[in-house]
């Protein structure tokens, strides 16, 4: 099988730091190619440098691409050569329409006029051919994350697409919607489409991907050729992170004391359509010390219960009691949720978790700035010191702390927004999907984190949509489904066939 794209001696460097470092890459014809490391390994760098995000000049190294060296300068020269980039943050706008997001600054038109009857019927096939069956006028904000990531899939082949890269695309999806995105890849594969996958879920990677390239500190470190014999994700995991990562999950011995943290009864309604009930009374209680997962499909109400609690940042006419060392607590407002010891790290750390434009150190002092001001003015010196020891306590790879925090890899973003929070010295803490697009390596630093906050006595509450994740970490598992907790399991005793059980049960006796 001939070569479709070969990228050779790829360096790229920023202020400071080689990002790529004489990187090499092999994608064949109809083949997806896979593409593994941990954050910060360069690996989305690569993308963007064969995209043209970052232009030709601004790298050294060549790039081929069917046959012929390509320099491209901008977006618009990959693109025209038939490379299409998906990014993580999908590049869609709400308010329009599926097709006038499809082609748009792409209209067909009819002497200079947009020939919208044309658009709409290549829309209609271009849905055909991603399985959606939307109406090409629905817009795109109506529509869930799963089927939004198929419109710039269908976006993709407006533009006739020969290599397609996919950066992390099922971070957000649930595992139904996954599934038909791989079964997609497939379908196009067959079609002589080449693909490549950037994913830190290597059951995904294992699943369609013909051959695997690792990445670690912006070199090459080994490409595996999937159709020669089956590749482990052990070895996968050694090759990225350079050891022996021992067991997935650190061990801990649990010293679980008395209850902590109680809800009881907490009931929310959709802050848009206040007759609609998102949190059906709630109970739950979480003791000094341990762990708690709340596992659930996407849209069971996990997120908007845990948001609810915290300062009733989501959410209309909320009810229900919220108890702290069995004292009664008011936590109407953010700054009240804070004073009384709550923190919520949200599973959008760009978008609401972080100041992306801001440093890293006017992050992590975000959440207590009385902690580092002297009679309301802040203390630049104080604040610096904060900023360096959570740098150290939580291994944030930065050059330094004054580093633009958008310009860190995902894992250590995560552990910016962690340390956020660490600082305001809260009692019970609400981990919504803490590890959600981060590698393996950076995933076991963040549970060790969890585990040491467990050990100092607090009450750690952690959502997440990847059940072995819960197994693995918790003691104990609340499982939520249609806005209510419909069973409760100690950890020891849970598997991931039990905890769907529980929530089709649940789905059953809902009306």
């Amino acid at each position: 099988m001939n070569a479709i794209l070969e990228m050779r001696g790829i360096t790229k460097t920023f202020p400071g730091v080689r990002a790529l470092d004489n990187v090499n890459l092999v994608v064949r014809e109809g083949e997806i190619h896979a593409l593994v490391g941990e954050n910060g390994a360069g690996k989305s760098t690569l993308m963007k440098v064969l995209s043209g995000v970052y232009p030709y000049g601004s790298y050294t190294g060549e790039i081929h691409f069917q046959g012929q060296e390509r320099r491209f300068r901008g977006i618009a020269d990959s693109e025209s050569a038939g490379i299409i980039i998906i990014h993580q943050e999908l590049a869609l706008v709400p308010l329009l329409s599926i097709t006038e997001n499809i082609f748009l600054g792409n209209e067909p038109a009819r002497y200079g006029i947009i020939d919208w009857d044309a658009a709409t019927e290549r829309t209609r096939a271009l849905l055909r051919k991603v399985g959606l069956r939307e109406s090409p006028a629905t817009l795109v904000g109506d529509l869930g994350v799963g089927k939004q990531q198929l419109v710039e899939i269908a976006k993709a082949l407006s533009k006739e697409v020969r290599l397609l890269i996919l950066d992390e695309p099922t971070a957000s999806l649930n595992e139904s919607d996954s599934e038909a995105l791989l079964s997609l890849l497939l379908e196009f594969k067959a079609h002589g489409i080449a693909s490549i996958l950037i994913s830190h879920k290597l059951n995904e990677v294992s699943r369609v991907a013909d051959s695997v390239t690792v990445l670690r500190d912006g070199m090459t470190v080994e490409t595996l050729d999937c159709r020669a014999e089956p590749v482990s994700e052990d070895h996968v995991i050694r090759r990225m992170v350079g050891r022996e990562l021992a067991d997935r999950y650190p061990r801990r011995q649990p010293r679980v004391g008395e209850v902590l943290f109680e809800v009881r009864d907490w009931t929310a309604h959709h802050p848009l359509d206040a007759e609609r009930v998102v949190v059906k009374g709630v109970n739950m209680a979480v003791r000094r010390g341990e762990v708690v997962g709340i596992a659930g499909l996407m849209g069971a109400g996990r997120t908007e219960f845990a948001m609810s609690v915290f300062g009733r940042s989501y959410g209309r006419r909320i009810s229900g009691q919220a108890f702290i060392e069995g004292r009664e607590v008011d936590l109407g407002t953010v700054p009240r949720a804070i004073g009384n010891g709550l923190a919520y790290v949200t599973e959008d750390r760009k978008h609401l978790g972080l100041i992306l434009n801001e440093d890293v150190v006017h992050n992590v002092t975000l959440a207590n700035l009385d902690g580092v001001a002297s009679r309301s003015v802040i203390d630049e010196m104080r604040e610096l010191e904060v900023a360096n020891d959570y740098r150290r306590r939580l291994n944030i790879r930065c050059s330094d702390v004054s580093q633009t925090t958008l310009n860190l890899s995902g894992g250590n973003q995560q552990k910016v927004v962690l340390s956020k929070w660490l600082f305001a010295e809260p009692r019970v803490l609400f981990l919504d999907e803490p590890t959600r697009g981060i590698d393996v390596g950076a995933k076991y630093e963040i549970y060790t984190i969890i585990n040491q906050l467990a050990a100092a006595g607090k009450a750690v509450v952690v959502i997440s949509s990847e059940m072995p994740e819960l197994l693995g970490i918790c003691d104990r598992i609340y499982v939520m489904s249609e806005g209510r907790f419909v069973a409760e399991m100690p950890a020891a005793e849970a598997t991931q066939e039990k905890i769907m059980r529980a929530i089709m049960k649940g789905e059953e006796k809902v009306p």
